[in-house]
């Protein structure tokens, strides 16, 4: 099974021809795991032919291909089941084992003297590390290193990362619903080993052009000596021809006559490669202007970023500002109570010092009572008692004006605040009606700039910058990028559908077309440097005509597709749009509850979604019925025609906002008059409420001390009124204590008070301090504006002083370049007259022409020819017969190399050969396998009544599989098995499996959920094709599938085993 890398292009072919024979080497008899994935400890004995493994979700089926994948070295990242080797531990388990015994008998045995009949492989895995152990028959470590593990894989040919020895789920899974045509061509060149002989034959190439550059330098090394042996040889011929120099001097004479007109004509090539390069200038100076214009341009966007930023930070100061209002007010607030609380603690102790001496005064009437009583008379009782009456009458007169100036004071305070409530509210609706103004301007301004130019619609400002960098590069595409989409679309019927179709394919307008991956490349790097991120760009072959759809798939309804109301002239589009964005099968009506009953009630066939005018979207998945309402504020679509009647309405919009804006100032202004006429008012009744408060106290005490002096007087014996005094003294003190006590209440009250004015001038300087901030980085914000204007300015200067260098200094030296050019031709021709007197230019050339060498070379060349003639019998002082003895030496050292290097270069040529025609054979035999592959898929869907075809393309590395259904009526083959069912593509997946399988071999094969999505008929013919398939061919096969294996046939080949089912 062992393949060496010397092996021949036919031994290496041979290994993907199918096994006839049966060899139990390398296959999988026993599988032992402890604490592995969701296994504690699980042993499984494998069958040498045919193994189906069955069980619920859960039980651990995949986890036998997991295990069988580590336990073969492949890294836990390629298993897809986790991201490092400790994930593979069981929860609460701190390590793993893998245990595999391969059977190793029979011919291809690895090492049978050292194993045995068995070589078991154990992986132990742990938190921090793993390792592989390879024991004999009996279960002795033979070896622990990695780099047996992978001799034994390479003996017996196990791959367990090539999909057709093991084909885990998610392989399965993610081959059944890839549409890609590389990863199946990538799949195919793997498993067949094509990929492995291409490797080895470039790299031989690669070994080949590196000996020939040796040669060549080998070959270079001896020019040196070729180049003396030239000398001698020179030497020679000159002193043999000295009489041929005269001759040579007649020749010069001819050469140099028409040298001058070489001359001249080098000048007029030199002179035309000059006007070339001048007018190369042109776009390198074009280049640079457009650079100054992306600036310019870059620099406008910034300016415009930095002014919202401005506006931004602007509204923001205002919102500060509103904020401080807020906080003085509070500050106010607080400041005013804790006055008034100060004022009613000095009134209380007033009240207290007044008491005080009422029991003074009461203590010191106790004493002279007695003296009292005997000076009183009939007529000041009588005085006394009308004067009660007028104490009294004035008394509950104070108090019942206190009393009303208190309801005042409490209804003002009531007003005040509603009064703040209703300003706070008014300035909450100006900012929220400012807000929207500034917006709606923006999109104004937007809008504006769309209708100036209609492709700024789909992309903004950057679109364009990436439109002019397209230009620039044109000649490097393979054909010009369409795009955006949207601006090669146009609406047929006014402005109706343009919010519809934004839902249904606004995703695609902004996007860009190109033929194939090298200009999808290009174009990234174009947008790279326009600065356009997430550019959407579509793969499209622009040589499809446009797409015929048929009538009978497209939806039966009297309803206008997406399709009927676009005109487009590219077809290219058109065929995206149907592709991607499926316009012919999407429906627009005029409202919601049209569109429910065509989308809901109709069950029209070839629908995909309904949208209705203002852009509701309506479809249905099976049972599931969904309405998706359109976003409010996006109220046009980008295909409108004319985007005016949108600008106006704005513009009204924009007038309302600002007209009520103005009057919820003008309402705050009144309401701020309101509250400080309030707060005098306040003010006022406060100080009407203090002396008040005063006249009321004093009265009360006069009242009171005129009372008991009337009561001392009236006593009956001076010992009863001693004892009312007393009475009356105990209750003073009582009220003195009462007093204090709510005078000390007063006061912890005043103390909070303070403390929360103070906690709120606190957070107002703070907010002083941070709207100072905030005002400063606007005001470094305005400076930076100023900057980048500034450098706007530059950017323009230097445009136009590149469009000056380009009219005033380029296109002036290209046209004096013209003109010097134009003398030259003159020139040349004057000289032609001059030379032909002297010979013809066809005598020159039998002559051999001028050599390329200028009149100076050849004047100089001519003189020193005739001073030879003098002198040439004593130039030389050897003799002739050592310069030639000399000669042969070096001839013969020279030939003897050269003979070396040629053999050299015979044999490198012949490997060369060699190496193409093995490179042919190579192409041959990918070419019978393309045909076989093909030729046996074909044969596998013939078993369900289905035809199929395989096209492999080498060049292009792609590998497209076309399936003919028999129940389709149109003929046409399926190109993409995404287009299938779910049952059917998995059959043909099978199928293109098994196709694979007859041409690879491995002592092994393992499938995993092989039959997901398959319906029962498929179902029970993929059994049937598996097991007939691996019992022809002959390797062990392990079937793992969720699904019910009894009616798969029974035999002595075939082993069926239940997995037990997951614990709750």
């Amino acid at each position: 099974m062992k393949r060496g890398r010397e092996e021949s292009m036919e031994e290496s072919s041979s290994r993907v021809s199918p096994t006839l024979h049966h060899s139990t080497a390398g296959i999988i008899k026993r599988l032992r795991l402890e604490n592995f994935m969701c296994h504690s400890k699980l042993e499984t004995e494998f069958g040498k032919h045919v193994n189906f493994i069955t069980g619920q979700n859960g039980s651990g089926k995949s986890a036998i291909l997991t295990a069988l994948c580590v336990a073969f070295g492949c890294r836990a990242k390629g298993t897809q089941r986790a991201s490092s080797m400790k994930d593979f531990i069981k929860t609460g388990a701190s390590n793993a084992v893998i245990q595999v015994e391969i059977q190793n008998e029979g011919e291809d045995a690895f090492k049978p003297e050292i194993y045995g009949h068995v070589i078991i492989v154990e992986r132990r895995i742990s938190e921090s590390t793993s390792s592989t152990t390879l024991k004999d028959h009996k279960g002795r470590k033979v070896v622990s290193r990695k780099a047996d593990l992978l001799e034994i894989v390479e003996h017996f040919n196990i791959d367990v990362e090539n999909p057709c020895v093991i084909m885990t789920q998610d392989k399965s899974r993610e081959f059944l619903h890839s549409g890609n045509n590389k990863d199946k061509f990538k799949f195919f060149y793997k498993a067949t080993l094509l990929q492995q002989v291409n490797d080895l034959l470039e790299s031989i190439s690669n070994e080949i052009t590196y000996a020939y550059d040796i040669v060549k330098d080998l070959e270079a090394a001896i020019k040196p000596i070729e180049n003396e042996l030239n000398e001698l040889q020179v030497k020679i011929r000159n002193m043999e021809h000295v009489e041929q120099i005269s001759i040579q001097v007649q020749r010069l004479k001819k050469k140099l006559a028409w040298s001058w007109v070489y001359d001249v004509d080098k000048q007029l090539e030199e002179q035309n490669v000059k006007i070339e390069k001048l007018k190369n200038r042109i776009p390198t100076c074009q280049a640079k202007i457009d650079q100054q214009l992306h600036l310019v341009e870059k620099l406008k966007e910034s300016c415009s970023k930095k002014r919202d930023e401005i506006a931004r930070m602007l509204e923001k100061t205002s919102q500060v500002k509103q904020m401080k209002e807020n906080l003085n007010q509070s500050v106010s607030m607080a400041k005013k109570e804790a006055f008034e609380l100060e004022r009613d603690c000095k009134c209380k102790t007033s009240n207290i010092q007044k008491m005080v001496q009422q029991l003074k005064m009461l203590e010191q009437q106790v004493r002279d009572i007695r003296e009292q009583h005997e000076k009183n008379t009939q007529a000041e009782e009588c005085n006394a008692e009308e004067k009660l009456k007028v104490l009294k009458d004035e008394v509950h007169a104070a108090e019942l004006k206190l009393k009303r100036l208190k309801e005042e004071d409490a209804s003002l305070m009531e007003s005040i605040r509603r009064q703040n409530d209703e300003i706070r509210k008014i300035a909450d609706k100006i900012h929220d009606h400012e807000k929207n103004r500034h917006a709606i301007m923006c999109r104004i301004r937007d809008l504006q700039q769309h209708e100036s130019n209609k492709i700024t619609v789909f992309g903004g400002s950057k679109v364009i910058h990436l439109l002019q960098i397209i230009e620039r590069y044109h000649q490097k595409f393979k054909m010009p990028p369409i795009g955006p989409i949207g601006a090669h679309l146009k609406l047929l019927h006014g402005n109706k559908w343009a919010l519809a179709l934004e839902y249904a394919i606004g995703r695609l307008l902004n996007s860009f077309i190109v033929t194939n991956h090298a200009d999808f490349r290009l174009l990234k790097q174009c947008a790279k440097e326009a600065n356009y991120g997430h550019l959407q760009i579509i793969i499209y072959d622009f040589s499809i005509p446009r797409l015929a759809i048929p009538q009978h798939m497209l939806p039966d309804t009297e309803h206008p597709s997406i399709i009927s109301v676009l005109q487009c002239e590219n077809h290219t589009v058109i065929n995206v749009l149907v592709d991607q964005g499926h316009v012919e099968r999407q429906v627009l009506v005029k409202d919601y509850e049209v569109g429910k009953v065509v989308a809901f009630e109709r069950k029209i066939q070839n629908l995909k979604e309904v949208y209705a005018a203002n852009g509701c979207r309506m479809f249905s998945r099976g049972p599931v019925q969904t309405v998706l309402q359109p976003n409010k504020r996006q109220r046009t679509g980008r295909l409108c025609g004319s985007f005016e009647d949108e600008i106006e309405k704005l513009k009204v919009e924009a007038s309302d906002e600002q007209k009520v804006a103005d009057d919820c100032k003008k309402n705050k202004r009144v309401a701020e008059v309101k509250l400080e006429e309030l707060d005098k008012n306040i003010s006022s009744i406060k100080r009407q409420c203090v002396n008040a408060g005063k006249s009321y106290t004093s009265k009360k005490l006069a009242l009171e001390e005129e009372m008991h002096l009337h009561t001392a007087e009236n006593s009956a014996t001076p010992l009863s009124s001693v004892d009312e005094f007393v009475e009356e003294i105990s209750e003073i003190q009582k009220k003195i204590g009462e007093e204090q006590v709510l005078l000390d209440g007063l006061q912890q009250k005043g103390l909070e008070a303070a403390g929360r004015a103070d906690d709120l001038k606190v957070k107002f300087d703070k907010l002083c301090e941070s709207a100072n901030g905030e005002i400063a980085a606007l005001e470094k914000a305005e400076s930076e504006l100023v900057e980048i204007e500034k450098e706007m300015g530059s950017a323009k200067k230097a445009k136009d002083h590149y469009e000056g260098v380009m009219k005033n200094k380029v296109l002036i030296d290209i046209k004096e370049a013209e003109e010097h050019y134009q003398e030259l031709t003159k020139k040349r021709k004057e000289s032609v007259e001059k030379a032909s007197i002297i010979c013809s230019q066809n005598e020159l050339e039998t002559l051999g022409g001028c050599d390329g060498n200028t009149p100076e070379q050849i004047s100089a060349q001519l003189e020193r020819l005739n001073q030879t003639l003098r002198r040439e019998s004593q130039r030389y002082s050897e003799s002739i017969d050592d310069l030639r003895m000399l000669y042969k030496k070096k001839e013969r050292k020279i030939i003897k190399r050269q003979q070396v290097y040629k053999t050299l270069r015979q044999k490198l040529d012949a490997c060369q050969r060699a190496l193409e025609l093995r490179k042919r054979k190579f192409q041959r035999n990918a070419t019978y396998l393309k045909h076989q592959l093909s030729w046996k898929f074909n044969g596998h869907l013939r078993k369900k009544g289905i035809s199929g075809l395989i096209k492999v393309n080498y060049e292009q590395k792609t590998l497209m599989i076309e399936v003919q259904m028999p129940q389709d009526a149109s003929n046409k083959a399926v190109r993409d098995t995404r287009g299938l069912s779910g049952g059917e593509r998995s059959f043909s997946t099978l199928c293109f499996a098994l196709a694979l399988h007859e041409m690879t071999e491995a002592p092994f094969r393992a499938m995993d959920e092989f039959d997901v999505f398959m319906d029962a008929v498929s179902r029970k013919i993929s059994l049937d094709t598996l097991v007939d398939f691996a019992e022809a061919h002959g390797s062990q096969w392990i079937f793992i599938t969720p699904h019910d294996t009894s009616m798969v046939r029974t035999g002595d080949r075939i082993k069926k085993m239940q997995m037990a089912a997951p614990r709750s």
